[in-house]
């Protein structure tokens, strides 16, 4: 096959013919072509915004940390008001959930905050350990899996409690699906499952921090000592009937305090470090 060239089209006839201005444009922008260097791509503006370092990683880290704490200790008067429930009077329990059925639902709507605070919390921190020292990833892993497991927990717990101010909303006169949803809570939300699932992430993230020194050793024994403690009140569920108003038993205060307030120290220690970490990365 022939292969046209400029002097080819130059003399074809007709249409096909090049004049010599057309001819002389042609080599200018060959020239054009050749001769200019080809610009390198620079990263757009947009790219450095959103780029995320293990500083910004820290900071956010760190914040929605202190943003758990904060919106934790800020649901505990609403666990006060309407006094103890009734575990064991259907229509009495019925008749208390009904009075409180919006301080109920405030309860469950600002738990969902503080599950989105603690797993953008364990994700950011499982980083954090994998760049501190890449073989104490497991334990990283670990604590990210074990809090998905406890929100998780949680998470089924307020839906039964949500499914059960709902069944009152229609008045009290069949109030047999309400008390079966509050006992299906108990061990599930400040109970006994939580506590261990809560003891498991305490003692996986002070394992982390020790193993992998992300945070100060101190943190780390903090965290041990929640675990601990979380251990304690594990057998709190062979402790007789519930009873709110009573210390150590399936639905006491006792344990609930025992259980949660260590770990809220922790989150807000860890919080407040990571915060100044992260100025000091910069």
């Amino acid at each position: 096959m022939a292969v046209a060239t400029e002097d080819s089209i130059a003399a074809a006839p007709g249409p096909f013919r090049m004049g010599h201005a057309n001819r002389a444009l042609f080599d200018v922008r060959s020239v054009e072509q050749h001769a200019t260097p080809r610009r390198r791509r620079e990263p757009s503006q947009a790219a450095e915004i959103v780029a995320i370092t293990d500083s910004s990683i820290a900071r956010i880290t760190g914040t929605f940390g202190v943003a758990c704490v904060l919106l934790s200790w800020a649901q505990f008067p609403l666990w006060v008001i309407g006094g103890a429930p009734p575990f064991y009077d259907s229509e009495a329990l019925a008749r208390h959930l009904s009075d409180i059925r919006t301080t109920a639902l405030v309860r469950i709507l600002m738990d969902q905050g503080i599950y989105v605070s603690m797993m953008i919390f364990a994700a950011g921190f499982r980083h954090l350990v994998r760049r501190a020292r890449p073989e104490s990833d497991w334990l990283g892993l670990l604590a990210l899996v074990s809090a998905a497991v406890w929100l998780a927990v949680t998470l089924a717990a307020d839906g039964l409690m949500g499914g059960a101010v709902l069944a009152t909303l229609q008045g009290t006169s069949d109030v047999s699906a309400a008390l079966p949803l509050v006992f299906g809570t108990l061990l599930i939300y400040n109970g006994s499952i939580a506590f261990a699932i809560t003891g498991l992430f305490m003692a996986a993230a002070g394992w982390a921090t020790l193993d992998s020194g992300v945070l100060p050793r101190w943190t780390g024994w903090i965290a041990w000592i929640s675990a601990v403690l979380c251990a304690l009140s594990i057998p709190a569920m062979f402790a007789g009937p519930a009873e709110a108003s009573g210390f150590y038993n399936p639905g006491g205060w006792g344990p609930a305090i025992i259980a949660n307030f260590p770990p809220l120290i922790w989150f807000l220690i860890v919080g407040v470090v990571l915060i100044r970490q992260s100025r000091s990365m910069n």
